[in-house]
């Protein structure tokens, strides 16, 4: 990532933040505004939320859950256009006109194969196929309770500007922000604000890795597999000889990429010669150049597998996306509101929860008391072994984002532990820090254009003087059929 340890903008900020008198009154008034706004309707947010965590929709199939905020922002006063960037569960919702343009990140989609009730022990859904183990419910009513209260303070005080709430589906493996980056739907914006659920609170200067991914198919010949397989070439043999080259590979790939896959299909019976199998890739390095050359070798593995077992190959990029942009000027002032908000704290109900949860993390949990606590604001050198699709989002427009203690602490995204403490107050009470801390902070672009010109002239130093927005995943249409078995 350009010059991320060389650049430090953390002195003036706070002069930056309060730059001119009349401007921080407004600023002052409006953030005690919004904070009183969000806690008197936070029930009403966490009634949104746990709608859509018992919806658990997967990617591009978040109709309903798309429709409950759409419906939400529509009765609030926004204009909202549905469908954009040619995919149906994204959406766009505004209020206000001119500069400057505040935009918030909404996400609602679930992760397919792990469910879990509202209880603190192990205890699976079986009647549901997917859960919210990634918190995207929270994230989604979150920000649309930023953005509607942001839009009340507006409204009342008079202040001029835009606020603007980006549906954004399918970011787990769908890269739905991709698409509406390549659409242009960001280009006007003057910063991004966004956040995600987790097991504590805090702000911060990082990277994340740069991804591709793709399902490779092989396609061979059926026959019976003891009576003729010499007739018979098998698509599972290409499969697996694909994924044995790309694992020998491994040795000689820069040391910070990921590479994991799945066998998405493989056969239906031993005596039956498969005659489709498929394989589904994931690819990851901090510099995008590194993930497209990678890439690019596996998709020769992949050739020679089919070569080498007289089958045939042809692969599907379904999504891709940049390592995260980060925007010191944009994160200094996040921090300092997340630090006004301070962290979440349970009533004795939620900490006899968080402890039943807390015995399943092991030894090294940190303890309960820390998801009340705000985290120092951290200059992260390198790259989060994750990847986001808010990372075009950064490459196209400031963009700034935080972390809520939705989660008990020690609690790993992806889990049955963020499920059921997602679909309980503990989620909701996370989710009403990251709310007012995402609120505050788009006061302050609202309301103090030095602060919007620091970010945009660090942004413009990181990405450099040549640098040409072209999405990793290239011109593919939306996969709107990727949770779909093949």
């Amino acid at each position: 990532m350009r010059n991320i340890e060389k650049m430090s903008v953390a002195l003036g900020v706070a002069l930056l933040l309060f730059a001119s008198l009349p401007e921080s009154i407004i600023a002052q008034d409006g953030k005690e505004a919004v904070l009183a706004h969000v806690e008197a309707n936070a029930g009403r947010y966490g009634e949104i939320a746990q709608a859509m965590w018992d919806l658990a929709e997967l990617g591009y199939m978040e109709h309903e859950s798309a429709a409950l905020l759409e419906s939400s922002l529509e009765n609030a006063g926004f204009s909202v256009e549905v469908g954009v960037a040619k995919m149906p569960t994204a959406f766009v919702a505004s209020y206000g006109s001119g500069s400057p343009v505040v935009g918030i990140l909404a996400e609602y989609d679930a992760l397919p194969g792990i469910t879990q009730a509202r209880v603190p022990v192990r205890q699976p859904l079986p009647e549901m196929e997917s859960g919210h183990a990634c918190g995207h419910h929270l994230f989604g009513a979150g920000s649309v309770a930023a953005a509607i209260t942001v839009k009340e303070w507006m409204e009342s005080g008079g202040i001029s500007g835009t606020v603007r709430l980006y549906g954004t589906p399918a970011e787990e493996g769908g890269a739905g922000k991709v698409f509406m980056a390549r659409a242009g739907l960001f280009d006007d914006v003057d910063a991004v604000l966004h956040w995600h659920p987790g097991d504590q609170n805090g702000t911060g200067v990082y990277s994340t890795l740069a991804i591709l991914s793709a399902k490779f198919r092989f396609h061979g010949v059926s026959a019976h597999a003891a009576a003729a397989p010499d007739r018979a070439r098998s698509a599972l043999d290409g499969v697996e000889a694909m994924n044995d080259m790309v694992n020998m590979m491994r040795e000689h790939v820069p040391q910070e990429t990921r590479i994991h896959y799945v066998i998405t299909a493989g056969g239906e019976a031993p005596n039956v010669t498969p005659d489709f199998a498929e394989v589904y890739y994931y690819v990851r390095n901090p510099e995008a150049e590194n993930v497209r050359s990678i890439f690019d070798r596996i998709v020769k593995a992949a050739e020679g597998a089919a070569l080498g077992t007289g089958t045939t190959m042809d692969y599907e990029i379904d999504a891709g996306a940049f390592a995260l942009l980060p925007n010191e000027a944009l994160g200094r002032a996040m921090h300092m509101n997340l630090e006004q908000v301070g962290g979440v704290h349970y009533d004795e109900a939620e900490i006899e929860f968080a402890e039943t949860i807390r015995a399943s993390l092991g030894d090294n949990a940190p303890p309960i008391e820390s998801a009340s606590e705000v985290g120092p604001f951290m200059v992260f050198p390198g790259a989060i072994p994750a990847s986001t699709d808010v990372g075009d989002v950064s490459w196209v427009v400031p963009t700034v984002g935080l972390r809520a203690a939705t989660w008990v602490p020690g609690t790993a995204s992806h889990t049955w532990q963020a499920i059921a403490a997602g679909g309980m107050s503990v989620g909701n009470k996370g989710m009403v820090v990251a709310a007012k801390t995402i609120a505050m902070t788009a006061v302050d672009i609202l309301t103090n254009a030095a602060l919007v010109a620091a970010a945009r002239e660090e942004f413009l130093e990181r990405i450099g003087p040549d640098f040409e927005y072209v999405p990793l995943q290239g011109d593919i249409a939306p996969p709107l059929d990727y949770r779909k078995n093949p």
